[in-house]
C-alpha cells in the first residue's frame, strides 16, 4: 500500500466539548427538570469527554459531576481537563444511586435516559432519592447531538477520508479472487494503517447472491469475476464513524441486469441527495428515492430506510425513513443509502454522508462511484472531491 494515498488527510479541530453542558441545561429547564442523571456512555462522552466503560453523570443547574470508580480516577480528570470541562469528579465503588441522592435536594424532579436506563436501575433510583420525583427521559441528549460542531465535523471529514482512501489501496485485491472474509480484512487493515483507530462498525462485503441481504457478513465466498459486491464500511477517529457504501461487479464487466439495477440505485442516490438541503422534510428524502426506484420497478426491492445521522454512534437521529417526523437543518451530517436487493441475484447499495447546507449539501466521502473496480481505483480522489455533489453546496 502506497503511503502517499493517505497524505493530506482533514485536519482536526479542536471541539468546543466545554459549551454541551449548558446547552444541556436550558434543555432541562424546559422540560421542567432540575437534574438529568447521564447512564449512556457515548452521551458521557459527548457532554465531558470520559470515555470509560463506568461512569455516571449529574448534570444541573448546579454543575456537572461525573461518579466513576478508582479505575478510572486519573483517567477521568486527564480527559475532562483535556476536554476543558469544569465538573466534580467522585469515585464510588457502588452505590451511585445513593451517591446521587446526597447531591439532589428535596423536591427536585430528576430525569432518568429511559431508553438506557433498566427497571430495576430505575426502582433503585426511586428509592434512593425518596421524595425526589423522577421521570423518565427520552433523547434529550442525542437531540443536541444531532448538530456536529467544526471539530465533530472535522473527526467525521478525516474518518471519511481514511475510508475513501483505503477502499482504492484495497481495489485490486479482486484480482486475487479473495473470499469476502479476504477482502474484508484487507479493507479494515488499510483503514487501521491509513490512520483510523478503529472500523466504525463489522465491515460488510456481499458478493453474488449474497448482496441481497442488506447486512450480510463476510463469510469464506470467493468473489468470483461476474460477482456483484456490495461493500459497507467506515473508519473511526477520535470516536467518530464514517460510513460509505459502494457496489462493483469485481471483474468490471457487468451484465445488462446487473448493470440496469446499478443504474436505477445510483439515480435514485443521487436524487435522494440532491433533495438534501435546509428546511427539506425528512421524509421526503425517502420518499425520492423510493419514487426513482419505482420508476425501475424496484420499489419493493428497497427494504431499509434511506439514511441516517452518524457521530460517536454510526445511527444516529435523525433517521431518514418513510416514518420520518422532522426537517433537516443546517449542520446535519446524514447519509443517503438507497439500495435494490433481488433474492438469489444479488443486490447494489450506493451511499454517501454529506453534511446539509442552506442551500443543499455537502458530499464527505468523496470515493468515485462505478460498477468497474479499476476504473473507480485509477480516478483521481481529488478531482472527484472537487466535482459532482460539491454541486449541491
Amino acid at each position: 500500500m502506497s503511503a502517499s494515498l493517505f497524505n493530506g488527510l482533514p485536519a482536526l479541530i479542536v471541539s468546543d466539548v466545554a459549551r454541551r453542558g449548558a446547552a444541556v441545561r436550558e434543555a432541562l429547564v424546559e422540560q421542567e427538570l432540575d437534574y438529568l442523571v447521564v447512564t449512556k456512555p457515548v452521551n458521557i462522552r459527548w457532554l465531558c469527554g470520559f470515555n470509560g466503560s463506568n461512569g455516571t453523570l449529574l448534570i444541573g443547574v448546579d454543575g456537572i459531576r461525573l461518579i466513576t470508580d478508582s479505575r478510572y480516577d486519573q483517567q477521568a480528570h486527564t480527559q475532562l481537563a483535556a476536554a476543558g470541562v469544569e465538573a466534580e469528579i467522585e469515585i464510588a465503588p457502588n452505590g451511585v444511586a445513593g451517591l446521587v441522592a446526597r447531591h439532589v435536594g428535596g423536591g427536585a424532579t430528576v430525569g432518568l435516559e429511559a431508553d438506557h436506563v433498566t427497571w430495576n436501575v430505575a426502582a433503585e433510583y426511586e428509592r434512593c432519592l425518596g421524595a425526589v420525583t423522577v421521570v423518565a427521559t427520552s433523547g434529550l441528549i442525542e437531540t443536541l447531538r444531532q448538530h456536529k460542531d467544526p471539530g465533530e465535523r472535522s473527526r467525521l471529514e478525516r474518518a471519511s477520508a481514511i475510508a475513501d482512501r483505503a477502499l482504492l489501496a484495497t481495489i485490486p485485491l479482486f484480482a486475487e479472487r479473495p473470499t469476502e472474509q479476504q477482502f474484508g480484512a484487507a479493507l479494515d487493515h488499510a483503514m487501521r494503517q491509513g490512520g483510523a483507530d478503529d472500523v466504525s462498525f463489522e465491515t460488510i462485503v456481499a458478493s453474488g447472491p449474497n448482496g441481497a441481504l442488506p447486512h450480510h457478513r463476510p463469510g469464506s465466498r470467493v468473489i468470483e469475476a461476474d460477482d456483484l459486491v456490495v461493500i459497507d464500511f467506515g473508519a473511526k477517529v477520535d470516536g467518530y464513524g464514517s460510513d460509505m457504501t459502494r457496489t462493483f461487479v469485481a471483474g468490471g464487466n457487468p451484465s445488462v441486469e446487473q448493470q440496469r439495477l446499478y443504474d436505477a440505485v445510483a439515480a435514485a442516490q443521487a436524487a435522494g441527495v440532491a433533495a438534501v438541503r435546509d428546511g427539506a422534510d425528512q421524509r421526503s428524502i425517502d420518499t425520492t428515492c423510493r419514487d426513482v426506484l419505482g420508476q425501475f420497478g424496484l420499489a419493493e426491492a428497497f427494504i431499509h430506510g434511506t439514511g441516517h445521522g452518524l457521530g460517536l454512534e454510526i445511527h444516529e437521529q435523525p433517521i431518514l425513513s418513510a416514518r420520518s417526523v422532522g426537517i433537516l437543518t443546517a449542520g446535519l451530517i446524514v447519509t443517503v443509502e438507497p439500495g435494490a436487493y433481488l433474492p438469489g441475484f444479488g443486490g447494489v447499495r450506493v451511499e454517501d454522508t454529506v453534511v446539509v447546507t442552506n442551500t443543499g449539501c455537502v458530499p464527505i466521502t468523496h470515493c468515485p462511484k462505478g460498477l468497474d473496480p479499476a476504473a473507480v481505483a485509477r480516478a483521481n480522489l481529488s478531482e472527484d472531491a472537487s466535482h459532482g455533489q460539491h454541486d449541491h453546496e
